[in-house]
C-alpha cells in the first residue's frame, strides 16, 4: 500500500509533480494567495496539504517502501515524523526528501524510534 493510500485513504494522482517542485495554486477569480503549507496535491486549499505531499515524495522515491509504523503529519509548515523506522539511514533520507517538500520549513523528528 502506497503512503498516500495508507495515510490518507488517496490514490497517487496521474501526473502527479515531482515532490521538490512548487504547486500551483488554483485562483477563483482573485488574487488569493494560499499559503505554500496548504497547497493540497492539486493546488487547492488543503489543511493537511504539505503532509500530503511529502507522503506523495516518499511514494515518489523506489528506494522507500511504505513503513508501516511511520506517519506524517504537520503543524503549520513543519513536517512531523512520528512511529517507528527500521535505521538510521531511512530515517536521514526521509527527513531529506522531506525537506526538499516546498513548504516545509523544517522536519521534527523527536517522535520517531529507531529499531
Amino acid at each position: 500500500m502506497s503512503w498516500l493510500k495508507r495515510l490518507f485513504g488517496l490514490d497517487r494522482p496521474k501526473n502527479a509533480p515531482s515532490f521538490s517542485t512548487q504547486p500551483q495554486a488554483q485562483t477563483r477569480g482573485s488574487t488569493q494567495q494560499i499559503p505554500p503549507e496548504r497547497l493540497g496535491l492539486n493546488g487547492e486549499y488543503d489543511q493537511s496539504g504539505l503532509a500530503k505531499r511529502v507522503a506523495l515524495a516518499f511514494d515518489q522515491d523506489p528506494t522507500l517502501d511504505d513503513i508501516d509504523t511511520l506517519y506524517v503529519a504537520q503543524t503549520g509548515s513543519t513536517v512531523v515524523l512520528k512511529g517507528r523506522v527500521p535505521n538510521q539511514q531511512i530515517l536521514n533520507k526521509m527527513v531529506s526528501i522531506a525537506r526538499g517538500v516546498h513548504g516545509a520549513t523544517s522536519v521534527e523528528t523527536n517522535q520517531v524510534t529507531i529499531g
